[in-house]
């Protein structure tokens, strides 16, 4: 019997809902033609896929070894069929985003505006990621079709096409009246002495604190953060300063923050990220909305 791409679906289903019964309510089907499925699939392969422990279901190294090409396979599938439905009618469906949380907030916020106008019938599901080897990863696993990071280095992976999409600039935002310093720019060496609050997790904003810290010293940290969302409340709270891509500038400006500019300007290169080779009508529709306003002149 050929292996069936309901097989892989069902598969995929019980890794990414951590069982049989999960799965089966997910995909709206009786779990024992669910695990009936899986058994035929695992016969087909001659493998054992999933070690059954009590109600559990746990990856076993075949399982593990195939999920990443599962997934691949019912992309590319799904790529096909919506490339040949959309011949006539136009991009339509949902199209998955991996993004970091400052290229959540730009350029995908303007992207899917712009996506919108263009191309209605096409939905976004954005996916959060802690970092850009982590958007790398889910592209080139097949959980998500589309990545938008912020990375110093370009992007690699086997299979992946990578654009530079534009240069962020990293911010210093501070409580207002708490620097006496003219203008809007401020240099490195009057960080010295400040306390800020930073991510917790590996991400760009803090490498370039750490970076900062080792060349100006005397750099401290009054706060720890796992969500980069209370950044901007801790500064306005006064615990410290904050570091911030300007995709923030507008939230953080209307929040009552000063924000300054660095001499010379402290930049991070945003990148878009997708599988080569076939992908959806949605996704095409998203990538070429995204190379567009890439293209666009900066009012």
């Amino acid at each position: 019997m050929a292996m069936e791409r309901r097989q892989l679906e069902y598969f995929v289903a019980v890794v990414e809902h951590g069982g049989f019964t999960s799965a089966a309510a997910a995909l709206h089907v009786a779990q024992p033609s669910l695990s009936r499925s899986i058994r035929n699939l695992e016969r087909e392969l001659g493998v054992e896929l999933f070690h059954r422990v009590g109600r559990n279901a746990v990856l076993s190294a075949a399982g593990e070894a195939l999920t990443d090409r599962a997934r691949l396979v019912l992309r590319d599938i799904e790529a096909l069929r919506a490339a040949a439905g959309a011949l006539g009618d136009g991009a339509a469906g949902r199209v998955e985003v991996a993004a970091t949380s400052s290229s959540g907030l730009e350029p995908v916020i303007s992207i899917v505006a712009q996506l919108r106008q263009r191309h209605p019938g096409v939905t976004v599901s954005m996916t959060s990621a802690l970092s850009a080897a982590e958007v790398v990863a889910m592209v080139a696993q097949g959980r998500c079709e589309v990545g938008v990071c912020g990375s110093a280095e370009r992007p690699a992976g086997r299979g992946l096409v990578t654009h530079h999409l534009r240069d962020e600039e990293l911010l210093l935002v501070v409580v207002p009246g708490a620097l006496d310093v003219p203008g809007t720019t401020i240099r490195r060496e009057m960080l010295h002495g400040m306390r800020f609050v930073v991510p917790a997790q590996a991400t760009a904003v803090r490498t370039l604190f750490d970076r900062l810290a080792a060349e100006v010293g005397d750099m401290t940290i009054a706060a720890e953060v796992g969500d980069r969302s209370m950044v901007l409340p801790m500064v306005l709270k006064g615990i410290g300063a904050g570091l911030m891509p300007d995709g923030w500038a507008e939230l953080a400006g209307r929040a009552g923050a000063d924000l300054y500019r660095f001499d010379p300007p402290e930049l991070l290169p945003q990148w878009l990220v997708h599988r080569s080779g076939a992908v959806t009508a949605q996704a095409r529709a998203f990538i070429d909305t995204t190379l567009r306003w890439s293209r666009a002149p900066v009012a």
